[in-house]
């Protein structure tokens, strides 16, 4: 198992990589292009100069999260086919470059969904909060404005200014999209880049849908086994692989994560752990990484992930806001010192969990 930790980019993120590699047991820095639009070329000059900084920070550089996919691909326009060709040079070129594994979504407009970024929690800390009722009771423009307002100027994946400037002509290319034509259009990109990803010896990891509902009437594709299932069946590549997320799956209840991770062991390529509070409305806030702190079995996924001899990579994921981080200095869900936490804990529990299962 190898562990990692999301970094925004010098200059982007507040987090300087000298403190990263201070958290006991971190390899591996999650990164990306950050002042890229979907439908652009990572150059390899590009990468090479990301990677070459993040190496001499002493840490490695081998996986990228974010490797965005234009909307005519999910919308199945005949405009698809140029930025396709664009997707398999970035491709190529991280692969030419020692990047292993890509984890990216395929969900429609937004990456991810949050009401609220700096909800209290009774410790007085604050974290990503979803309610649901909320989420009914506004509209995508006033969502979009919202994320914008709380995030402070830091900009937060899926929630690109640039992307989401036109979120009303959006919608209305969106409008009568069903879970049938999204999965026949996930399949037509996923056929035509698989050859590349084998080509290079990259893996592509896909992100659940984050909530695993519908909103503002959009599909979901990847929020269930049965689904996964459908998904990962369309092209049987070991390179089509998935991003096991705990929070985003774990936030349906009717999800039972640890036979899920051991029924797509040869399929995860990546693993996002965190854990969620779920409420019986359906709201749900994200917490510690603790076990007893939320709904998922934090411990259980871990003894799991020992049982099947996960060697992927694994990352803490979204942490509260804690020890003074505030709106002004801390990207909501990504600061520093609860997510360090978190792979103490993560790390803690896979340790037992190992000497458990020897």
């Amino acid at each position: 198992m190898k562990m990692s930790f999301r970094w925004y980019g010098e200059g982007n993120d507040p987090i300087p990589l000298a403190y990263v590699r201070q958290i006991p047991g971190m390899e591996e820095v999650v990164w990306a292009l950050h002042d890229k639009e979907a439908g652009e070329v990572w150059t390899e000059a590009e990468i090479k100069a990301e990677m070459a900084y993040i190496e001499s920070q002493g840490l490695k550089a081998t996986i990228v999260e974010s490797l965005n996919i234009h909307e005519d691909i999910k919308l199945g326009l005949p405009t698809r086919d140029r930025y396709i060709k664009v997707y398999q040079e970035s491709l190529k070129n991280l692969g030419k470059n020692g990047v292993k594994v890509v984890c990216y979504n395929f969900m429609p407009i937004f990456d991810w969904t949050r009401t609220e970024m700096f909800h209290p929690l009774e410790d007085g800390s604050t974290a990503l909060f979803f309610g649901k009722g909320k989420i009914m009771a506004i509209n995508p423009q006033e969502l979009v404005e919202m994320v914008a307002e709380e995030s402070q100027g830091l900009t937060l994946p899926g929630w690109e200014p640039e992307r989401l400037k036109g979120i009303k002509a959006l919608f209305q290319a969106y409008d009568g999209m069903t879970e049938e034509r999204l999965r026949e259009n996930f399949r037509y990109f996923i056929d035509a880049i698989i050859p590349t990803c084998e080509a290079f010896d990259i893996k592509m990891a896909i992100h659940p849908d984050d909530p695993p509902f519908s909103i503002f009437g959009l599909p979901r594709l990847v929020n269930n086994q049965a689904n996964i299932d459908k998904l990962l069946a369309i092209n049987p590549s070991p390179y089509n692989g998935l991003t096991f997320c705990t929070g985003s799956l774990g936030a349906d209840l009717r999800n039972e994560l640890v036979p899920m991770i051991k029924r797509y062991q040869e399929r995860i390529h990546f693993m996002h752990v965190r854990n969620v509070r779920v409420a019986s409305n359906g709201d749900f806030s994200e917490v510690s990484h603790r076990t007893a702190d939320g709904t998922v079995d934090i411990t259980g996924v871990m003894n799991a992930l020992s049982q099947i001899d996960y060697q992927g990579y694994l990352r803490p994921d979204h942490g509260r806001h804690v020890f003074g981080e505030d709106k002004a200095t801390c990207r909501p869900g990504y600061g520093l010192y609860d997510r360090g936490m978190g792979a103490m804990y993560l790390l803690g529990s896979w340790d037992m969990a190992q000497q458990l299962n020897q």
